[in-house]
Order: structure tokens, then sequence, then C-alpha cells
């Protein structure tokens, strides 16, 4: 490609174009990647890291709450928001400083400024302080992500925030209104609750973490009431109204919560904006994503995509197999392309949820008749203080084969859990597989191996 100034122009410094950036540099191509915000993406400077920084300050309360139950005397410490906010800031400068390392110890250039195409194999970088500069590629990786949106059909919708102010507010609310009922929503709601902030969930669906597993859905919801958080289903904003005393929120239903501070974590789309993809002829598709092949090609034969801005599975994990595989394909001869069945899902909710497979819905929908095995309880920690806290358990299997089609756990480290469970299924285990497994005793997640009960719903 040596009619190009790069053989690899990757736009955006997050974890997938990071990745690909990386093992494409390592097979010698000239490789350059541009960003115009930090290193690191969504993940790391707004997203599941700082996040889940939060989820850890947040929890602390909670076992303060608890200590008492095992013989701990009440606890004078206070929570400092100023103090947390610096100490994030500081990790997350020493991540995005490794991400930045990495890319020119593999031989990467890292451009600063937004990127975007201007004609075929070209593209136009404007940095910082306005000045252009003019490159070409001989491929074009975009990795660029998502962004949080605010519906802007809600009058007084400006005075709203999104998670990417959440991380930086200048103090802690009293009073918060999150609205949403996905992932993002339902941590920050945890997030805010724990830190003593008076904590209100709205979401215009039945229920929350819609395509979750029901039996997960309405246990978290009961858990979350248990925290403390208000969760008010099936009615979303009419208008937002500022006053001298905060921001009353008025929702279709016809009530007004008023809050100091109102989060909106309804979705994130897309970031293509201002790329010139159209110069290209990238498709996107209808809801506005780039469209890609399974191999993250586009409609364009020298452009690819990866990550959430092609929004097929949206975490950063998925974004970094994607972005190996783009460059183990155009650049080691390597041809592969990630296998987006069965990857294991984790909300840092409070309690947590841990997920692979299917859901119940889904299994009876693919597969016809399945068999259920389903355990809720009180783990051990939370019955020795009395507590009534409850962890939930499902496994989704198929009848006839007794091929376990999917994995659920609501509690305790579930996401640690339910890494493990996702190897098994991803290998295709059977319930009588799976039940030869001895249990760790005494663990939260032995149960998985020792239910032995079909589940049968209630009035069944």
């Amino acid at each position: 490609m040596a009619d190009y100034d790069y053989d690899l122009f990757v736009i955006g410094a997050g974890s997938g174009g990071v990745r690909a950036a990386r093992v494409a540099a390592m097979s010698g191509a000239k490789v350059a990647v541009a960003e115009e915000y930090r290193v690191g993406g969504t993940c790391v400077i707004r997203g599941c890291v700082p996040k889940k920084f939060m989820v850890y300050a947040s929890e602390f309360a909670h076992y303060a709450q608890v200590a008492e139950g095992y013989g701990w005397s009440k606890s004078q410490a206070v929570f400092d928001w100023p103090t947390f906010l610096e100490a994030k800031d500081r990790e997350i400068a020493r991540l995005s400083g490794i991400y930045v390392t990495n890319l020119q110890n593999a031989g990467a250039e890292l451009l600063h400024g937004k990127a975007r195409v201007v004609g075929p194999h070209t593209l136009e970088i404007t940095g910082e302080t306005g000045q252009v500069r003019k490159v070409t590629a001989g491929k074009i990786l975009v990795a660029t992500g998502g962004r949080p949106f605010k519906p802007a059909e809600i009058p007084g919708i400006e005075h709203a925030i999104t998670s990417e102010e959440a991380f930086h507010l200048p103090q802690l609310p009293k009073r918060v209104l999150v609205a949403g009922g996905g992932y993002i929503a339902v941590e920050f709601a945890g997030i805010f609750a724990g830190l003593g902030v008076d904590t209100t969930l709205v979401y215009r669906g039945a229920n929350i973490l819609r395509g979750f597993d029901d039996d997960v859905r309405t246990h978290l919801t009961e858990e979350m009431k248990k925290r403390g958080i208000k969760v008010v289903l099936g009615t979303q904003h009419d208008r937002i109204e500022k006053t001298q005393t905060g921001l009353v929120n008025h929702l279709t239903n016809g009530h007004a919560i008023e809050t100091d501070v109102v989060m909106f974590a309804t979705g994130r789309k897309p970031y293509v904006e201002g790329l010139g993809l159209e110069t290209a002829g990238v498709e996107l598709t209808e809801g506005g994503a780039v469209a890609v092949d399974q191999f993250s090609k586009t409609s364009s034969d020298h452009i690819w995509a990866v990550g959430d801005v092609t929004d097929r599975i949206n975490l950063t994990p998925v974004a970094i197999r994607e972005g190996a595989a783009f460059a183990q394909t155009e650049f080691h001869n390597n041809p592969q392309s990630f296998d987006h069945e069965m990857v294991a899902l984790a909300v840092f909710s409070q309690p947590p949820v841990g997920s692979v497979g299917l859901s119940e819905a889904e299994a009876r929908r693919h597969h016809g008749k399945v068999d259920i095995y389903l355990s809720r309880f009180r783990p051990m920690k939370t019955t020795f203080y009395g507590g009534d806290e409850r962890c939930l358990i499902k496994l989704v299997v198929a009848a006839d084969s007794e091929k376990i089609l999917g994995c659920h756990v609501v509690g305790p480290d579930a996401p640690e859990i339910i890494q493990m469970a996702a190897i098994a299924l991803k290998m295709g285990v059977t319930k009588p597989q799976w039940d030869s497994t001895c249990a760790v005793h005494p663990t939260l997640a032995e149960e998985l191996v020792t239910m032995r009960d079909k589940h049968v719903p209630v009035g069944a």
C-alpha cells in the first residue's frame, strides 16, 4: 500500500479501535489512529470503568448498614463526593495513558482531532486548534462508538443530564430522577441510592431491563425497591419544569416529582455525525448504525467498522474481539469473524445481574418445549444478619436434548459467576453434564449445580 500515507487509518481510539490498530501495526503495517477527545473511548473515559468505581463507592454504605449483624459497631464514616471524583479522575487518566503507551509501543501513530472521510481513501483531520491535515489510507476502520441522547421533543429537556455529565457532577444531589430502564438506568439508580441520594427510577415499559429474562426483571425490580429506590413503571416524561426549589418532572400518568437532578438514560446512538461516510458510499441501518457483514466490512470496499457504531452487541469486550478479528483478517492473513452468539452479559445494578444465552420466552419461541430450573433464596451472608434480600438463579433447558440454553443469576458476584457459566454454555453443555459438577460449598454459586427439580409455575 505504498501509494497511501497509511495502510490503516482508524477513526476512534476506544477499546475496539485501539485493539485493531495494535494488532494491525504488529504485522508491520503503517497505522494511524485519530481521536477527538481522550484515548480510551466510552468504556475507559465515560462508561464501564468510572461507572464501576462509582458502584464500588456506593456499596460501602450498604456494608455499613448490615455490619452490626456481624458484630461491628456503628461507623461514623462520611462519604465525600469531591474526594471520590478526584481519585476517580486520577485513575482514568492513568488508564488512558496506558492505552496511549500501548498504541505507541505497537508502532501506531496517534493523531488528536476529529477525522472525516472527504474522498476515496482520503481523510481530513481537524485538530484541537482548528488546523486541518489531509492524509490517505488504504483501509479505514470506523470505531467511534456511541453517544447518549436525550429526547428533544420533551419541553425542558435542556435541564436534564445524561450519564456523561453524571460522572462530573460538581456536587452530589439530594434528589435524583433517572429516566430509563436499561443497563445504565438501573446501574446509576443503584449508585445514587447507595450514596444516600433520594432516587426515583421512571420507565415507560411494564418492567425494567427489556430483553432480559422476565423472572430476572421482576426479581431485580423488587430487590431495588428494598434498597430504597422508588421504581415507577408504565409512564414517562411529559415535560420538565425548572423552579426555585428544583426540577419538577411532570409525567404522563399525571404525577409530578420534584428532584435536584434529572438523568436521562433512555438509550445511545451510534456516533456517525460528521464522519463523511456518505462520501465513501457507506450504508447505514434504519437505526443509524454503520451496516457491516460478518467480517465487519461496510458497503464500501475499503472501509470497515467495529464496536458500538455498528450496534450489534454494544459491549467493550465485543468491540475488542471485533477489532482483533478485523486486523487478523486484513493484516495477518488469518481470516476470522467474531461469533456474537452466547455472549455473557453483566448488569452492575444492586444487586447485580449475570446472564448468558436465551431467556425463557426466547427459548420457548425458538426451541418449543423447555424445562425450567429456578431457585430464589436468601444467601448465607444475608441470612446471618437477618436481611430479607434474595438471590435468583435460573436455568433454561431444552426438553429434548437437555442442552442448557440460558443461565441467569441475580445476586452478589453474579457477573463473576456468569463468566464461568458462559464457557460451559458456549461449549454446548447439557444439564446432566452440568449436574455432574461437584458443588463448591458454602457459596451462592453452588445452587447452580444442585437444582434437580423442574420449576412449575404457580397456577400451571
